[in-house]
Order: structure tokens, then sequence, then C-alpha cells
């Protein structure tokens, strides 16, 4: 507020030094000085000037210092000049005073009226000029020269205040509280930067000293190497007991959450499943195709952790369904790969656990080449040319024959009993359903993707 009663004083000064400029010379010194002294601004001029004409003012304030236009040294020097015309004036009027007086006297001593003819009254203004100081008729032509230099440095003088005072209104809007507003708002823009560079720092250190960690910690299965941040579908090595070595398997880091370990496949039919014990015992076919991992490794993987088993089916008509069972573990081989399966969810029905008469559940494994089956006439797995664990004999067989269309006749292809269309097949002379993909999959029961 301040700033703002300091240049409505500077304008009312030069407004009453206007005025006075078009009624008289004495009438704006007098403006001028009254304007002057109502205001208690410093000013200084800026530095060191050349040409003083052309050196700006400052406006200092109590906490504030402001550039002014250069006109306001202009401004000054004019006054000056303004005060020393007034003393010339003042001498002017006594001088003028006296001359007056002179011709009164002339015109007593002639005896001749004020209202004398012309050239009396020529004669007379000749002596009195005479008289009077003939240098004074310069002063007054550069008093006028002045006045206009001056009247043109108002002029412009006040177009500088006008938008010096602008200047000035736009500083005061911008008080303390926007300041504190503006400066708040920074600190706090720098706050969260910060905080977040430290998150992230301390993130990184955090993940470095677990892949640390993890490289001297032994990965069990797929779910394991999830946690050093693989999450591509590919082969990986893992080892659920460090006293059994390590062993290459298939991982799906994609499919349902990731951190599956895939122990059969079935893709194309490449790859003959009528194997034996031996073959079923080691595992065989593909990693990335069709593929039974091994009775002995499915065992290892299921007893580390208990695991949660994952069946998914699609036929040749593109319909698909999965079964997911909660508990799924395999025995060793001194207990013929005994199978446990319990807790059924999913679209494909609960084959494994058919009926009272067919379940899979607590069955050992079968081969062609040694029945440990159920059934009391015959070898289950050599009748359908596959190992399973057979009942007596199956309502399900992943590891059936590849068929890559429907079939007729002995029913040991893929089967899956509680397939959505089955109710066709259940005479002999009617097509059997043909499975084109397979995929048995595990993963650890408390895993969180």
């Amino acid at each position: 507020m301040k700033l703002v009663y300091v240049c409505c004083s500077l304008l009312i000064a030069i407004r009453q030094g206007l005025k006075g400029a078009s009624s008289g010379s004495s009438g704006v010194l007098d403006r001028a000085s009254d304007a002057s002294s109502c205001s208690q601004v410093r000013l200084k001029p800026a530095g060191q000037c050349e040409d003083e004409d052309e050196c700006p003012y400052q406006l200092i304030l109590p906490s504030l210092t402001i550039q002014l236009p250069k006109q306001f040294r202009l401004l000054e020097k004019t006054m000056k000049e303004l005060q020393s015309l007034k003393e010339t004036v003042n001498r002017m009027k006594i001088s003028c005073q006296e001359c007056g007086s002179q011709k009164m006297d002339v015109q007593k001593d002639s005896g001749d009226p004020l209202s004398g003819n012309a050239e009396s009254r020529g004669d007379i203004a000749t002596r009195v000029y005479n008289n009077g100081n003939v240098s004074n008729n310069d002063i007054v032509q550069d008093m006028q020269v002045k006045m206009n230099r001056m009247s043109n440095s108002l002029k412009n003088a006040r177009v500088q205040i006008n938008s010096l005072q602008g200047r000035l209104e736009e500083i005061n809007l911008l008080n303390l509280d926007n300041v504190e507003e503006i400066v708040d708002r920074k600190v706090e823009n720098i706050t969260g930067m910060v905080n977040k560079i430290s998150r992230t720092c301390t993130s990184q250190l955090i993940n470095n000293s677990l892949n640390r960690n993890l490289k001297n910690f032994p990965l069990r299965d797929c779910s394991d190497i999830t946690m050093v941040r693989q999450r591509t579908n590919g082969v990986y090595n893992v080892t659920p007991d460090p006293r059994n070595g390590s062993f290459p398997v298939y991982c799906d880091m994609e499919s349902f959450g990731g951190g599956w370990t895939v122990i059969q496949q079935r893709i194309n039919g490449r790859v003959s499943f009528n194997r034996t014990w031996i073959d079923y015992k080691k595992g065989f076919g593909d990693l990335n195709a069709d593929l039974w991992l091994g009775n002995d490794k499915i065992h290892l993987l299921t007893k580390s952790k208990d695991m949660v088993l994952r069946i998914e089916l699609e036929d040749f008509d593109g319909t698909r369904g999965y079964a997911k069972y909660d508990q799924f573990y395999v025995s060793n081989e001194f207990l013929r790969y005994r199978l446990s399966v319990s807790g059924y969810s999913g679209t494909a029905g609960n084959a494994l656990q058919f009926s009272k008469q067919i379940n899979h559940d607590q069955k050992f494994f079968s081969t062609p080449d040694r029945d440990n089956d159920m059934y009391p006439s015959g070898n289950c797995g050599a009748y359908y040319g596959s190992g399973w664990w057979f009942d007596a004999c199956m309502s399900a067989n992943p590891n059936g024959k590849y068929y890559k269309t429907k079939y007729k006749g002995k029913r040991d292809g893929i089967f899956w009993g509680t397939w959505h269309n089955l109710t066709s097949e259940y005479y002999p002379t009617n097509y059997r359903q043909a499975f084109k993909r397979v995929k048995m999959m595990i993963r650890p029961k408390n895993y969180a993707p």
C-alpha cells in the first residue's frame, strides 16, 4: 500500500506541475515544490552515468528497491532549472518595478499624460528597455526553451509513472500469503521426489539382497523361480531335494498366475505313451511338447511342498475345460507311486473321483509291463496301452493314445469320463471323443502370484 501511495503522490505532483505550466512559471514552481515536499520517498541515482539526463533513478522503500525510469533524473534537473528561473523572474519583477517608477518620473517631468501619442510611448519604452538589463531578453528566451523542454519531460514522466503504477499494483497483489503458498507447493514437490527416490533405492537394495540370497537357495519348483523375477515360459532347472540333484522342467509362468511346473503334456501325438515301467519312472518326451516328466521327479516335487494339480483339456471341436485338485501327492517307487488326490473344482468334471466303483484316488501306478491295478482278470495298462493310476479300470486316462479325429472301437484314446458329450459314447458303435490338448501341471498350495 505504501508503494501505491507514493505513486499517487507522484502523479498528483506531475498533474499540478502540468496545470501550472499553462498558467505561469511561478505556479509550476510553487506546486512542484509542494508536491515534492508531500512525499518522504528517497530517490537516488542508480550508479555512475556519463550523461546525467539519461541516468535512471532508484526508489528506496524500507524493504524494497525499485528501478525508476530515467525521466526522473530529468525531472529533478528541470525542477532545479525552474527554481533558478523563479529567482530570475523575481529579479525581473524588481527590475520592471524600477522601470515603471522611472517611466512615471519621465511623464511627470514632461507633463504628458499616460495616453500620449505613439511616438512618445515608443520612445519611453525604448528608454525603459535601454535602462533595463539587456541580458534579460536572452534569459527570457532561454527560459521559454527550458519551459518547453520541461513540459515535454513532464509529459514523458507522466506516461512512465502511469506504467510504473501498474507494475507496482501487480507487485502489491503478490503478497506474503501467495509467496508462502508457492513455497509450500515447491517444498511439497521436493519432499515427494525425495520420498520416491528413497523408496526406489530401498526397493533396489532389498531386491539385490534377495537375489543374492536366492542364488544360494535351491529353487525347488517353478514357483520359486518367480521369486527371482523370472516370468517367462521356458525350461528351468529345479532342485526339490538337494540330495537327488537338479533336473530340468518346463515352467508355465503366464497361465493363471504362473509358477506352474508341467508334469504331463499332449499336443501333437509324436510321442507314444505306450511305455514301460522304467520309462514312466524316469520320464520321456520333449519338455516343450509331448511329455511325461517321470514318476520319481513327480514324487520329489510333491514331497517337498503341498501341491495343487490343474488339468487342462481341449477337444478338436474347440471345447475347453479344466479340473483343479487342491491336494495332489505321488508316493515313492517302493509304494508303487500311489496317488493321493482330492479337493476338486473346475468345468471338466471330477473324473478322477468318478464314483465309488471307479475312483483313481489311492490307486497304484500301472504300466503295460507292471500290473498294479484293481482289475482282477487282467492288466488295465496293457489293455489301454498306457501307464496310469488305474482302478478297475478307469474313468480318466490322459495318457491314452493320441487320436487326431474321433474314433470307434476300444476306448484306448485320451479319455476324461465327465466330459460334456460323453453320453453318446455309451454305445460301442458310436464315435469316441478325441482330445487335441492335455496339460497336467502342479504348483504349491500357498503360492501367491
